[in-house]
């Protein structure tokens, strides 16, 4: 069997009727490391970053793919997007430190955040990063401050919501004008944080950055927001000489979850948007800016999958068959947050049709604890190790340890090699912090 694309690009059977990965035996991965257990392609990842590469470069040299960490980030993830040449989009204190530990350049290093700390604030300046994206009035002058306390000058970008809703999940649309993230443009809070930050003694304004969500399929969202940007754009030069040098246009291609899925490809995006911003550059005889994107889920996610040891397997007759795993909502809560949907295999019993139809349940104690609803597996049995595939961004980034879990292992392998990037924590982890009541 050659890959899907829901799984890693490196996926196969192996001889044994296994489902093998970067080489490895996903079984003896789940027997050697435990479950649940991330398992991240190596060559899946670069291919990702390289085609983002390319698909940009070959239709601008105003160009920089800045890979979103919020979708999963740790040590050898940064060490791996910086060796692959790419930015990197950091939206919290502990992704930044992750940068750091990887000794990521920080002139490459873009920091977002709707409410980033003094701490945050003071970590990025300390690190010397390349860019602050403000969004807020209140980060605009503490961030002012902070840097002239430094005796710097920092480069920063504003966030603008361009109030386009692209058709997603509510709780990953962020580009409408009811929203926590950035400045609207309609109400003129976009205007007056251009206004103050380039009359900030210690800033330098240097570009926008909009972002309308997640898992977006429908490209025209994003052309929308270009027209709506760039209009603002010229209407900023005219009043306040303000040149946009870069350009940013967030990230949210999706990425396919189950066959049926049908985004459109990294190389669609970038003519969709290298195209719409030339379009508006000439429209508006503004100066051509580089053009910045920011994917996160399209590199990531079709990268891992997570494997689990199946414990229970509960027949109701005339009603449905659960298939019981060593994980659930504390290792992917995505199912129950937004109403994903996955795939399921028995890694085990790949060369085996899929004639059962299961509901893919956790151990944990909510009755929503469902990671894959309604699929067709091999015939399961306990013991056996089931995968989910397409885990690779939201699913580690958004673990927990709900009930007590201990978060999983992360692997990473290529070339018939697994090493360990994410330890398993252990209840002694869990329970580290807990102090007596007296």
């Amino acid at each position: 069997m050659t890959h899907t694309l829901i799984y890693p690009h490196t996926t196969v059977h192996n001889e044994a009727g296994h489902l093998a990965i970067g080489g490895c035996d996903v079984v003896e991965l789940a027997t050697v490391y435990g479950t649940p257990l991330f398992i991240y392609d190596e060559q899946t990842l670069r291919d990702q970053c390289r085609a983002y590469k390319t698909a940009f470069s070959s239709r601008t040299d105003l160009c920089e793919i800045v890979y979103a960490s919020k979708a999963f980030s740790c040590r050898a993830m940064c060490e791996l997007v910086a060796a692959e040449g790419l930015s990197l989009d950091v939206a919290a204190g502990g992704e930044l430190a992750a940068a750091r530990l990887a000794a990521f350049p920080p002139e490459r290093i873009y920091f977002h955040g709707n409410n980033k700390s003094r701490s945050e604030i003071e970590l990025g300046l300390e690190m010397g990063i390349g860019y602050f994206v403000v969004d807020s009035l209140r980060e605009i002058e503490l961030l002012d401050d902070l840097a002239g306390a430094r005796g710097v000058c920092q480069t920063v970008l504003v966030r603008l919501t361009p109030g386009v809703k692209p058709t997603t999940h509510s709780y990953v649309q962020t580009g409408q004008q009811d929203s926590k993230f950035g400045f609207g443009l309609g109400d003129g809070q976009a205007e007056e944080a251009v206004r103050r930050t380039l009359a900030a003694a210690n800033l330098q304004l240097v570009g926008v950055h909009a972002h309308i969500g997640s898992q977006i399929f429908d490209l025209s969202s994003y052309r929308a927001a270009v027209e709506v940007l760039f209009a603002a754009l010229a209407e900023w030069r005219r009043l306040h000489g303000f040149e946009c040098c870069l350009f940013n246009l967030g990230g949210g291609l999706g990425i396919r979850y189950t066959p049926s899925d049908q985004p459109s490809s990294i190389t669609e995006f970038a003519g969709a948007a290298v195209d719409a911003v030339a379009e508006q550059v000439a429209r508006h005889g503004i100066t051509m800016p580089k053009l910045l994107v920011e994917p996160g889920r399209s590199i990531a996610g079709t990268a891992a999958v997570t494997a689990y040891r199946v414990g229970t397997v509960k027949v109701i007759p005339g009603v449905r068959t659960y298939v019981a795993v060593d994980g659930g909502m504390s290792d992917n809560i995505r199912p129950m947050l937004y109403g994903s949907r996955y795939e399921a295999m028995i890694a085990d019993k790949a060369d085996v049709p899929a004639t059962v139809e299961v509901t893919v349940a956790g151990k944990h104690c909510e009755s929503g604890d469902m990671l894959v609803r309604d699929v067709l597996i091999a015939p399961p049995e306990p013991g056996d190790v089931l995968v989910t595939p397409a885990t690779g961004a939201y699913g580690y980034a958004l673990a927990n340890n709900y009930n007590g879990q201990p978060r999983p292992a992360v692997v990473m392998v290529g070339d018939g090699e697994s090493r360990v990037i994410i330890d398993r924590e252990t209840t002694d982890d869990v329970v580290r912090l807990q102090r007596p009541l007296a």
